[in-house]
This record gives C-alpha cells, structure tokens and sequence, in this order.
C-alpha cells in the first residue's frame, strides 16, 4: 500500500485572469481511500479534472504519472483506458434510459454487428451485486432515488476496470442512511484493490473514512497528512483549509426575546397531481420574528414540498388549510404573491432554479426585484450596479467584480448570490432550504454568521437541512417531518440527534 499508483507533479491550471492550481503536488499510494479537502475554489475539482483528462495535456503544466508511467491524457477516454473514472456531484445519467443501458452508454456489450441485450442485463446483474443495489435493471433511472442513482454511477466506473476511482462531493445530496451505505461502499472498494480518492466537504465523513488527507488552499498544496499516523481531527482540518482556527463551526447569538408571529400553518394540506398522492398531512408550525425554525427529517419526508407550498405553490399541489403571514389569512396564486407578502425562499437547487448561471452576478441579485429599479419600464443600469455591489459587499461575495458569470464563482459564493438576490427583496420571512449543502466549512461560517445577523435585526428564517448537527447548532426551535407529517416540535436545548432521527424514522 506505500507504493504510488498516481503522482501529479507541479500542476499549474491557469483560466483567464485566475491561476486555478499553482504548483499543486499530489501523491496517492496503491489502495489506499485519499480525500482531498479544501474550500470552495481550492482548486480540487480543477485537479480532478487535469487528472481525468477533462483538461488535455497542454492546457495544463506539470507532469501525471499512474504506476509509474507518464500520461499525457487528450481526453476522458484516454483517462479511462488508464483506469481513472470520476464520479460528479451532478450524477451523468440518463434518467428515460434503463439501468443496464446507461452502466453499458457508449460500451455496448455487442455480439457480432448487433447489441446483446441479454447478455448486457446479465453483465448488468453482476455489476449491481458488486455495488450492493438489488434494482431490476429494467428500471428506468428515472424511478430510482438518489442514492441508488449514485450506486448506478459507480456500477458504470467498474464496468471499465477502474483503478483510480474519483467520488466528487458524493453524500453532498444524499441522506444519512445513503451516505453511510456509500462510505461503506467505497471502504468495500479499497478491500477488493481499487484506489479510492474522495472530495468532500463533511470532514465527518473524511476523518471516518480516509487512510490519508490533502489539503489544498488557494490553488496549492498545503499539507498532505497520515490518518492513522498524524492527529487528524475537524480544527486541524479546518486551519489548514481556511489557513486560520475557528474554534466553534456554528458562531454564537445571543439569544434575544421572539418577537410577534410572522408565519402559521393550520391543517396545511397538500395533493400532488405528478405523484398522485398526499405529500403533506395536518401541517401545524409557526415561525417568530427573530428566531429560526430549523425543519428536519429524512429525503422524501414533505421538507422541499412544504417549502414550495408555503412559496407561492409553483409546482402547483391541491392546498387546503390556511396560512397566515403577520396573521393575515393569505392566498397565494404564485411565488410573485408569496414575495409581495414578504416570503423569499432559497431553493436547494441553487444551479438548477436558484440562478442563471450564464448569466453575472449584477443580474442575478436584481431578479427577483426589477421593479424596484425600473424607472418607466426601463432598468435603471447605474441603480442595478449600485445594488449589486451593496449585496457583494454585505455579503463578502469573492468575485473579481458584479459582471463575472455566476458559473465561474465558487459554490460557497453561489449561494451568497442567491442570498443576494432574495435579501434584495427585502423579505420579512426567509425559507432557507439546505443553505449550505456542498459549500466548505469556511463558507459555512459566513452563512452563518448571516443568518445570525438577519434574525438579530428581526427577520424569522424557517431552514431545512439534512446535517442534523447544522440543525442543533443554529435552530432555535425544531419541527420533525416524516411521510409529509409534522412528527414532533422541541426547543433546541431538548434536542439531541437521536430524538430527532426516533422521530424522523417512518414505521
């Protein structure tokens, strides 16, 4: 296991007007799990990307060795047919396609001229038990959870006798119980000889489960460190990361009086047309100025669902049961309704429907509010800027300036966009749903230490989250979801992890 199976030496990656990797020194020993950390735009994921061939030799400077041989990777494929696969955050599958049709997409099993589908399912049944998901591979991916999707990507990696297999971010939109399965995955991996290199950001996850730790910080490498010889624990992680101590990840508030009742749900029902079934039940919550309300619960409990209920109702459920906003009896026909009453809601999906990531940063924070800078139906350019650079600023947005493309920030200041462009709309009431999922714990921080600021100053944020100790640490009182009903309300000095997951669990 001390002999290297990869070397990448000296790695400069230069983009327009930025030095992703400077002089970047990686090394991984033969079956071995490496996790490779950092904050967003550390330049992991560019890394991986040299290494994968997604960045040709000569785009890049230095040098990749894999068991010892020089590689001069063109192209994905180059990099594959050396035994490198790398599994994205954002899963590459086809969801109308098969489960045996996207493991063989563009490797066809084919006897003769013609494919063999028989024999495709049958290879297809064997790839699956090794992976551990009893799935017909009939099914279309499209009918399988995230965490099987997951399990699919990797059934894909082995099909093409991976050596090197890369995990980017791979619990990021997983629950507890799909993460550990998959950690337990790739610890089966690494006994059947498969190097596993892992980036993440739940340093949980990295000390449970690395041999050795990389951290990268602006573009270079840190300190790269034995797990089972170094004292590796989250403030040395994090130090080397964020190049400074943070002594406790959730900052501290004073705990100051709730003020009056700013949002309540009595009986919230909702029907899904698209699944044909109830996916909220009974709901019963309210929310204070100046506290928040931590939601709860376990993928597929009705969190997202309520979120988009109370917003406005964009994938438009049947509602029944009332909602009140500064106890006014309210009706909302879209979310343009819901902003007008002071409700702004972070989706999880902050590249999906948060922002327009061809789009800057100027237009994405003013949105959602272009009235407020339009004079006689025209936007008023000097006013959008003015707004732009007032959010940047509050929010310590890192961006070489307000017309830099959102698709190039890191996704620690993707998220501050999107808080941008809500805050802009100046809410009463903010519906954060998982505000720090796949950001570092640097980025974290400071989202934080915004939420902070914002119920100090009297605005009530209902957040939902699947890290339970995110929810522990900044709640101050706790709804339990599970099957689309409110299972359970405490304050956050009786809530422990257990409680919540005994309540969480559907029998």
């Amino acid at each position: 296991m001390d002999t290297p199976i990869l070397e990448m030496r000296s790695i400069t990656k230069e983009f327009p007007g930025v030095r992703a990797l400077d002089d970047v020194t990686f090394s991984v020993r033969k079956g071995e799990i490496h996790c490779l950390v950092g904050e967003n735009g550390a330049g992991k994921s560019t890394l991986m990307k040299v290494l994968s061939g997604v960045h040709p030799y000569g785009s890049y400077l230095g040098d990749i060795f894999v068991e010892g041989e020089l590689q001069k990777f063109n192209g994905i494929r180059e990099s594959e047919e050396a035994g490198i696969a790398i599994i994205y955050q954002e899963l590459a599958l086809i969801p109308e396609l098969s489960v045996y049709e996207n493991i063989f997409l563009g490797n066809e099993v084919v006897n003769g001229i013609v494919i063999d589908t028989n024999e495709a399912i049958t290879q297809a049944v064997e790839i699956l038990n090794k992976v551990g998901l009893d799935a017909n591979p009939l099914t279309k991916i499209k009918n399988l959870g995230v965490g099987q999707q997951q399990l699919v990507e990797i059934a894909k990696a082995l099909k093409k006798k991976v050596k090197i297999l890369i995990f980017d971010e791979p619990t990021a939109a997983l629950n507890e119980n799909d993460s550990d399965n998959l950690l337990n995955l790739i610890r089966g991996l690494k006994a059947q000889g498969v190097t596993c290199i892992l980036i993440s950001h739940k340093l949980r996850e990295v000390l449970a489960i690395a041999d050795e730790v990389t951290v990268l910080r602006d573009g270079k490498t840190v300190v790269t460190l034995d797990a089972h010889k170094d004292e590796v624990n989250e403030p040395i992680l994090i130090k080397h990361m964020v190049g400074r101590s943070i002594d406790n990840v959730y900052p501290e508030r004073e705990k100051m009086p709730v003020g009056e009742e700013t949002l309540r749900l009595e009986n919230w029902c909702a029907f899904s047309y698209a699944l044909n079934r109830d996916i909220l039940k009974d709901i019963n919550l309210e929310v204070r100025a100046g506290e928040i309300v931590g939601i709860a619960g376990l993928m597929g409990s009705g969190r997202t669902e309520l979120a988009k209920s109370i917003f406005g109702n964009p994938d438009r459920y049947r509602l029944s049961g009332k909602v009140f906003i500064n106890s006014v009896d309210q009706k909302f026909r879209d979310p343009a309704d819901a902003i007008k009453a002071s409700i702004a809601y972070v989706t999880e999906d902050r590249k999906g429907n948060g922002l327009i990531l061809i789009d800057d940063v100027k237009h994405n924070i003013s949105l959602a509010n272009l009235k407020e800078i339009t004079e006689g139906g025209v936007i008023n350019e000097n006013e959008e800027i003015l707004v732009a650079n007032k959010y940047r600023g509050e929010l310590n947005i890192k961006t070489p300036s307000i017309q830099q493309k959102v698709r190039n920030l890191s996704g620690g200041n993707q998220q501050k966009v999107s808080l941008g462009k809500w805050l802009f709309v100046h809410p009463g009431i903010m519906v954060l749903d998982e505000p720090t999922r796949g950001i570092d714990v640097g980025a974290k921080y400071e989202i934080y230490t915004i939420m902070n600021s914002l119920v100090a100053q009297g605005m009530s944020i209902l957040m939902i989250s699947s890290e339970l100790p995110e929810v522990l640490g900044m709640s101050d009182r706790i709804y339990v979801m599970s099957a689309g009903r409110i299972k359970g309300e405490m304050l956050v000095e009786d809530a422990t992890q257990e409680r919540i997951m005994e309540l969480a669990v559907d029998y």
